[in-house]
């Protein structure tokens, strides 16, 4: 039975400047820093682990156009490892890394095959009786909006194809729209599989032919949360086989827990630090966001938590730990005292500020100055309707709570 195993990945944002992270303690922080290129070698690691026969990069490898020297000499020296061993990588740039920035070009060891601007197929032999064609372009400019799916051409003579790709799978609405496609337009070239880039959250689109999204390598904010890796791929002529492998060397968190129950600070300190040991994770570190609802307590206790004390006391000794859960933030949720729906029946203005809080979508022009400006527009992403009520939530929470104790 023919047969071919290679690894897909994608997203790999090398060297992200991790924004708005710098009052990490500076261990903590390198680390943060070094993980996308931690993430890569883990990638690299399992390649010639498992003897794959060729690897797959989907698209943003470097974090900007102007890819940094360093980020170029530690992927290189990932790529050299491979030619060792004979193992080809298949790469296509996305819209973080397109072909049009400036910057010092590093050349590439020969077993790195980077797509042109325009779609075109390669041809992969293995053992001398098993053929590979593969299907891709990296993008030229920073937007493409075309929809290049529809330049994919099947050639024969091959025993799988795969196509390579990364866009935007129409009806989401949450991400730049670059390249997209629907699930039809690539079940229509007749693949064998399709590698994804682009989403950062894994996703399987189709079962078989697989159409996946691998997600990016390692988290970098606290909306990445969770496990991030790669894909082993195993395909037949009658099967598809997928093994997830976790590449990430920090992991976000995002958790919320009810201490509607404490009664004290040490009560909620200790809930914290239990939880704390509970997600830490041996040879990893974790950046957790941590809601705590329903906090009743007197007003000194009340003060010690509100005033940053309960934050510097679960952060204590963090900085240490090899594995460590480093608490970034801490929402303090206090308990209503109040009935939305009676207060709007019984005041005209509180019926109006949860109107007016209904109506999230007045954000847009909040912040339109902020996302309009050039550097922020390129390094923030747009804020979803799902952030955009929380925002508001909260925002109206904390408001009528000032106001109901007045």
């Amino acid at each position: 039975m023919k047969k071919v195993t290679f690894i897909h990945a994608a997203d790999l944002h090398l060297d992200s400047p991790m924004i708005g992270l710098m009052n990490l303690p500076q261990k903590i922080f390198s680390k943060l820093q070094d993980s996308t290129f931690e993430a890569l070698k883990t990638v690299i690691d399992n390649a010639l682990i498992h003897q794959v026969d060729f690897v797959i990069i989907a698209g943003d490898l470097f974090d900007g156009e102007n890819r940094s020297i360093r980020a170029q000499i530690r992927f290189r020296k990932e790529m050299e490892r491979l030619k060792e061993k004979n193992i080809p990588v298949y790469v296509v740039h996305g819209n973080h890394d397109h072909m049009e920035g400036n910057w010092t070009h590093l050349a590439m060891p020969n077993n790195v095959h980077i797509f042109s601007h325009e779609i075109e197929g390669v041809r992969f032999v293995k053992n001398e009786n098993v053929s590979v064609h593969l299907y891709g372009f990296s993008y030229p400019r920073r937007h493409v909006y075309d929809k290049m799916i529809n330049h994919y051409k099947k050639k024969q003579g091959a025993d799988f194809h795969i196509g390579i790709l990364h866009g935007h799978l129409e009806g989401n609405n949450e991400h730049d729209k670059y390249a997209p496609f629907s699930i039809k337009d690539l079940l229509d070239k007749e693949f064998d599989y399709w590698a994804l880039g682009h989403i950062h959250k894994r996703q399987t689109l189709h079962t078989y032919p697989p159409v996946i999204y691998s997600g990016n390598v390692q988290g970098r904010n606290r909306k990445e949360t969770g496990s991030k890796g790669c894909y082993l791929v195993q395909l037949t002529e009658e099967e598809a086989e997928l093994q997830f492998i976790e590449t990430s060397a920090v992991i976000w968190e995002e958790v919320k827990v009810n201490v509607s129950k404490a009664s004290s600070f040490q009560e909620i300190y200790d809930i914290c630090k239990s939880l704390m040991q509970e997600i830490r994770v041996e040879n990893k570190g974790t950046i957790v966001s941590l809601d705590l609802n329903d906090v009743y307590l007197p007003n000194q206790d009340m003060s010690s938590i509100t005033n940053g004390d309960l934050l510097d006391a679960l952060q204590e000794d963090e900085w240490e730990e090899e594995a460590f859960v480093w608490v970034s933030s801490l929402t303090i949720n206090e308990k209503a005292y109040w009935n939305r729906e009676q207060l709007a029946n019984e005041s005209e203005f509180y019926a109006e500020l949860f109107m007016t809080a209904d109506q999230y979508d007045i954000l847009d022009s909040s912040i339109s100055t902020l996302f309009s400006h050039p550097d922020a527009k390129r390094l923030l992403h747009r804020i979803s309707d799902e952030e955009k009520s929380e925002i508001a939530k909260e925002a109206e929470r904390l408001l009528v709570n000032m106001l109901y104790k007045q």
